[in-house]
């Protein structure tokens, strides 16, 4: 379980440097393409239009990017277990049952996970044979492999987290 929580605690620290990388870049390219606009839309520089002709591609990355942050994002809080929970059972149940509880939604969690993951990985195999591009003739299923490794993270997570509270469970450890 420790290499488990090493590697969890690897992965964090990576993601999170990744989130603001991704973040930044987000961030100057829309600065760059609002300032060229601006320079064409208001002082009328052509240069300013034909420069941001070179990075058309940068609107279709940023709108990309997004959907990286978010699944980055997700598997963050998922590790810190401030993920949105939709949970009435822990209103209903006494205190001594909250660690079965949790086992209980982690397992579901992690079964939600595993068919994500699953239905996301056919997704990129039907990407693949169907051969569509975007921006810079990059491959249509590169940029979206971000689904099944988000849903991969997620599933670690998760897994992680089933696997720590039944063995608090077996070991008789209360909150």
């Amino acid at each position: 379980m420790k290499i488990l929580k090493w590697i969890d605690k690897a992965l964090a620290r990576f993601e999170g440097w990744l989130i603001i990388t991704l973040l930044w870049l987000m961030v100057i390219l829309t600065f760059v393409q609002v300032c060229l606009r601006g320079l064409y839309t208001h002082a009328h520089l052509q240069w300013a239009n034909a420069l941001m002709g070179y990075i058309d591609w940068s609107e279709p990355l940023v709108r990309l990017l997004v959907l990286w942050l978010t699944f980055l994002g997700a598997s963050l809080l998922t590790g810190e277990n401030k993920h949105i929970k939709i949970d009435l059972l822990s209103t209903l149940l006494p205190p001594k049952w909250e660690r079965a509880r949790e086992l209980v939604l982690s397992v579901v969690c992690v079964v939600i996970s595993a068919t994500m993951l699953k239905v996301c990985i056919d997704y990129i195999k039907m990407e693949m044979e169907f051969g569509g591009t975007m921006f810079l003739h990059l491959p249509n299923w590169a940029g979206q492999l971000i689904l099944p490794a988000g849903f991969a993270l997620i599933l670690f997570r998760f897994s992680l987290r089933a696997i720590d509270q039944g063995l608090q469970i077996v070991r008789g450890v209360t909150k």
